[in-house]
């Protein structure tokens, strides 16, 4: 089965992890592609098309203000994501349950 397009899927999207790092950096409160570049130290070219690429699948949203676009992360569209991620939550909380009754065994 052929993998989604990045552009159309938000999966595919948070793969890259510059864009991991810049929906963690205006997760908080909303900036310019020049607080971003900045911040993370990419160059702005960069940063806009990965800013394009999280608009359009939604995970960001966008808003002008005199000469600059600001964008901040959008909450309802990465709800989905950790719905999707929690129900591995019980396999982790397994393992690391299996990790502590293993490390008080070796005592």
């Amino acid at each position: 089965m052929p993998r989604a397009a990045t552009t159309s899927d938000p999966f595919n999207a948070i793969a890259e992890p510059r864009r991991r790092h810049i929906l963690e950096f205006i997760a908080g409160e909303e900036r310019s592609v020049s607080e971003i570049a900045d911040a993370l130290d990419l160059n702005q070219p960069s940063v806009s098309k990965h800013l394009i690429v999280l608009r359009d699948v939604g995970l960001v949203t966008a808003r002008r203000d005199g000469r600059r676009t600001m964008y901040r992360t959008n909450a309802d569209m990465l709800r989905s994501i950790h719905e999707w991620s929690a129900m591995f939550e019980k396999y982790w909380r397994g393992q690391l349950r299996r990790i502590k009754a293993h490390a008080e065994a070796q005592k």
